[in-house]
């Protein structure tokens, strides 16, 4: 690795699995110190990550707190600037609740998903841009998704503070450019995270229908995202604010009847005419 974030310190929400871990790993191989975050629940699985990444060398140390109280992630960045002095990165990942059609959205769902992400990503950034500012530059990464670009189905609040989050985003970059303060999002698709290979595992027929729906023929891998977002996190995008990198493979170029297609052709036919093999 080249050292791209060498005395850094990075704050990643919600990492002790998933999109977030694979952020943190990818920080502490190039040469942050990392802290890693998540509530209760799994902090056990935290602690591993940690420890994954100090066994290699690298720094990193928990915290746990619920980015959906205040108070606790006032705690989290204020343990990140003690902990190591200082704070450049902060990547807002953690999210929470259930989405289903408007009819049917549960209230209190509505609330958590909009508290784990609108609300914590208001919070957290509030309180790291100070400290960012007092470095002289900083970067904050705001995980949105594809369905913040385009409706699915049955997604409601997910799709909807998915969506917010990118002019959440553009305004943040807006207001606090004068700082050295970037502020961009990462847009995933379908990547393979360890609750999406149970899932997968659970449905084999989608198993076999993903490679179908994007042009490359396949869903991304957690390094797939983890490399982006240590892209926009370097001084390599030094000069890219207020974007919404796109991450999905090519599913959110492609026009319904692209998709259509190879799914009416038959999954099979199409994975061999390709020459995708997918188990």
């Amino acid at each position: 690795m080249s050292g791209r974030l060498q005395g850094m310190v990075a704050v990643v929400t919600g990492s002790s699995t998933g999109i977030g871990k694979a952020c943190a790993q990818i920080f502490a191989e190039e040469g942050a110190s990392v802290v890693i975050n998540s509530t209760v629940k799994s902090s056990d699985l935290a602690l591993e990550v940690v420890k994954g990444i100090t066994d290699k060398g690298g720094k990193a140390c928990f915290f746990c707190a619920d980015v959906r109280k205040k108070e606790e992630i006032q705690n989290l960045i204020k343990y990140a600037v003690t902990q190591y002095g200082r704070l450049d990165i902060l990547v807002n990942n953690a999210v929470s609740g259930l989405s289903n059609n408007l009819v049917d959205q549960d209230e209190d769902e509505w609330e958590s998903v909009y508290q784990s992400s609108i609300k914590a990503i208001l919070l957290a950034s509030k309180i790291a841009i100070p400290e960012m500012i007092k470095v002289g530059k900083g970067s904050i990464i705001n995980l949105s998704s594809e369905h913040g670009l385009l409706a699915g189905r049955n997604v409601l609040a997910y799709a909807t503070f998915k969506g917010a989050i990118l002019n959440m985003t553009r305004q943040m970059a807006a207001d606090y450019g004068k700082y050295n303060i970037r502020v961009n999002a990462l847009c995933p698709g379908r990547i393979v995270t360890e609750r999406k290979v149970d899932f997968l595992k659970a449905n084999p027929e989608e198993y076999r229908r993903q490679p179908c729906l994007y042009p490359l023929g396949r869903p991304g891998t957690l390094r797939a995202i983890a490399t982006p977002a240590l892209f926009l996190a370097s001084d390599d995008s030094s000069f890219i604010t207020g974007h919404a990198l796109v991450v999905d493979g090519g599913m959110t170029i492609q026009l319904q009847d692209t998709i259509a297609a190879p799914l009416e052709a038959g999954i099979t036919e199409e994975l061999a005419a390709r020459g995708v093999k997918w188990p």
